[in-house]
């Protein structure tokens, strides 16, 4: 038996397909065709912005990595970033394949591959989509953006997956935060730590954004990975 949790010294910049955020969302397409814009913050070097246009929708993904920060990284730079981070996922995986459910993605080597289609698609659009405004540079909790300008807001694995380093504080503002640029809903998803287990303090983050008039309620979705994780949080405006 392995280890209890997957140990990460920073925040790892891995990202997700367009197919993995339509199961962890438990999203149909309609409602990208009919909602509006949407944004994916923070995005990493997931491809869900860069497919979900292709497919007509007006998607805009930021992070604090992106051009235009402190980091302001390069094309080749958050290359290596995205391929040494996705390394050290891999060997992670190797000792604690018991915290996971394999069923959507059959084995390690099919979600590795999943995780490496998605920095691959990014990276072909980034240089494109800087040009065009798809890809901003935000750090939470502050964005960049005006009241109300997507119709949906979807957050996934960085919040709760973070909890044992971002304060309680923290996740209500950046919650907020998202909630005031959207006009619609704000999915969250993983609600859980890297050690599986549900964020500890989520009873004072959701008072948190009661008092700050932000209804929030907890529904299941139909993807899992880590066990557990079959739970996203979703936010509207009261």
């Amino acid at each position: 038996m392995g280890g209890n949790k997957m140990e990460l010294k920073n925040v790892a910049f891995i990202g997700r397909t367009y197919e993995e955020y339509m199961a962890m969302f438990d999203l149909e397409e309609k409602i990208f065709t009919r909602g509006g814009p949407v944004l994916d913050c923070p995005a990493g070097p997931s491809s869900f912005t860069a497919e979900a246009c292709t497919r007509g929708c007006q998607a805009t993904a930021c992070d604090i990595l992106y051009t235009g920060g402190l980091y302001d990284l390069t094309l080749r730079e958050l290359e290596t970033r995205g391929r040494q981070d996705l390394a050290v996922i891999g060997q992670k995986l190797e000792g604690i394949s018991h915290l996971f459910r394999w069923g959507y993605y059959g084995d390690k080597e099919g979600h590795m591959g999943h995780r490496n289609a998605a920095l691959s698609r990014f990276l072909a659009d980034y240089r494109d989509g800087v040009k065009k405004g798809r890809y901003v540079h935000a750090e939470l909790p502050r964005l960049p953006f005006a009241d109300r300008s997507f119709a949906l807001v979807l957050s996934s694995h960085f919040l709760f997956l973070y909890g044992d380093r971002l304060s309680p504080g923290f996740h209500a503002e950046s919650l907020k935060e998202m909630s005031r640029v959207s006009s619609g809903e704000v999915r969250v998803y993983p609600i859980q730590g890297l050690d599986a287990k549900p964020y500890p303090h989520m009873d004072v983050v959701l008072k948190l954004l009661e008092l700050g008039g932000i209804r929030a309620e907890i529904r299941p979705t139909p993807f899992e990975f880590f066990r557990g994780a079959n739970r996203m949080l979703v936010l509207k405006a009261g």
